[in-house]
């Protein structure tokens, strides 16, 4: 199994490194894409170096789409290619999984109408008025798009995509 991870500066360490690890932790090819290739600097001053450039990433080669939370999302969502990336992966109805601002880039990706989400408190109204309905839950799963609410609540969040990746149909949700 693969997942991609999409990254920018300003992403939260907490909710890159945790499920990164726990995904490595359960043999899933874990690779980092980001729209400009230089290294990243996270919002509490950790720095990474991504794997790959978002322009050269095709998004059919992964399973499992990540979207981190931190001020990284509203950068993202900017970039066509990530929109485009995002908007493939719940188009094609395989597991996207996204945290606390990550679902900034589904909303530029028109992929929240009619599903159920939960985000952080500041983005409420925005996956509301993008046709969602908000719960304030620390996680949801709805289909094959799985919402958190932020790091608080990442021990469940890893605990349900581990769950949702073991099932045996998380490559295609639909």
């Amino acid at each position: 199994m693969k997942a991609l991870v999409l990254v920018a500066d300003g992403f939260e360490e907490l909710s890159l490194f945790l499920p990164w690890y726990r995904l490595k932790e359960e043999g899933v090819d874990v690779t980092l894409a980001t729209p400009i290739m230089h290294g990243l600097t996270g919002l509490h001053g950790y720095k990474i170096e991504a794997d790959a450039p978002l322009r050269e990433v095709n998004a059919d080669d992964y399973d499992l789409l990540v979207l981190p939370d931190g001020p990284a999302a509203e950068k993202l969502r900017l970039r066509h290619e990530a929109v485009d990336v995002a908007r493939t992966f719940v188009e094609s109805g395989r597991v996207v999984a996204a945290i606390g601002h990550g679902q900034q880039v589904l909303i530029s990706a028109g992929a929240l109408d009619g599903k159920t989400v939960t985000c952080a408190a500041g983005i409420r109204d925005d996956v509301r008025a993008a046709g969602a309905l908000y719960r304030d839950e620390s996680t949801i799963l709805d289909g094959g798009l799985l919402t958190c609410r932020g790091s608080d609540d990442l021990p469940e969040f890893c605990r349900r995509l581990v769950a949702v990746l073991k099932s045996p149909t998380a490559a295609r949700v639909g």
